[in-house]
């Protein structure tokens, strides 16, 4: 079967974003063994919660992000996919799963928490939105109009 004309260039920049998707997964559990970021964030946020609490915190964001990262990394294998095999869903799915994307990592980047203070530390929630990128990039390859040649 012959690609569509919709996709040249688009499974670049899914490979992209499934990988950028993968680090910004990982990126918490190197911040846990190293810099203590997200586990320092809390307990500026929350001063009189007792040690255990805190790591209690950074365990529950760890299940959370790692769900949600895995959702993504799926997310990006499925779109790649369609877009591959030439389904006629493929640049409406992929565009909602950019949507969708981007407003999970508009939400870690920006929802604050009790504290007044986001919820995740700034270089998280940054990571998060990373693969968003890939995403603006991959349907804007998409939708674009074949070439006239």
């Amino acid at each position: 079967m012959t690609k569509p004309p919709y996709a040249r260039g688009a499974p670049g920049a899914m490979y992209a974003g499934l990988a950028l998707t993968a680090l910004a997964t990982i990126a918490p559990y190197i911040d846990r063994s190293t810099t203590h970021l997200l586990a320092h964030h809390i307990r500026a946020g929350y001063p009189t919660y007792p040690l255990a609490r805190v790591d209690s915190a950074a365990i529950t964001y760890l299940v959370v992000l790692s769900v949600i990262g895995a959702l993504g990394v799926l997310a990006w294998l499925t779109t790649a996919w369609a877009v591959k095999a030439g389904k006629p869903w493929a640049r409406p799915t992929a565009t909602v799963m950019f949507m969708i994307g981007t407003s999970v990592g508009l939400t870690g980047l920006l929802t604050k928490d009790t504290s007044g203070e986001t919820g995740l530390p700034p270089a998280l929630g940054w990571a998060g939105m990373i693969p968003c990128l890939a995403g603006l990039i991959m349907v804007a390859l998409l939708w674009r109009r074949p070439r006239l040649t």
